[in-house]
């Protein structure tokens, strides 16, 4: 009997862990889309209502911004050829129940080869016809002190 609930216990954390991995392989396929300025390849994975956000600390105070998924599709296709931008994510926690998947990844924005600002990306994804699409990003931007 021990040996069969280890079994199960096995299994769905396997299950989980594999879910997991399909989340965060979709927020890869996101940004390797995001820094070849490859507009396909990030719609590939994200929702047809995907809603944006960003929440901007400044000198000024903090602002909510939100931007439609339209007009970040432009936005990432007329980037000028010569900038060079990273976004480098330093983890993912990932939280799935069901159907709907969190991923909270912090993060720091390259410009140039020099770090722009830093944050994190909550990212909450829906399971459609077994595949994960982004649904809503919402980000917060520090701009650096270096």
């Amino acid at each position: 009997m021990k040996k069969l609930i280890l079994l199960i216990a096995f299994c769905f954390s396997f299950v989980g862990n594999a879910q997991k991995t399909e989340v965060e392989n979709t927020i890869k396929t996101f940004f390797e889309g995001f820094h070849a300025k490859d507009t396909l390849k990030i719609k590939s994975v994200c929702h047809e209502k995907m809603l944006l956000q960003s929440i901007i600390e400044g000198q000024k105070g903090t602002r909510l911004e939100d931007e439609k998924s339209s007009e970040f599709y432009k936005s990432v296709a007329t980037f000028p050829s010569d900038m060079k931008f990273e976004e480098k994510i330093l983890s993912y926690n990932i939280q799935i129940d069901g159907k709907m998947a969190h991923a909270w990844t912090p993060y720091e924005f390259y410009l140039n080869g020099k770090l722009s600002h830093s944050g994190v990306n909550a990212f909450t994804l829906y399971k459609e016809n077994d595949t994960w699409k982004i649904i809503y990003l919402i980000d917060t931007r520090r701009k650096s002190s270096k």
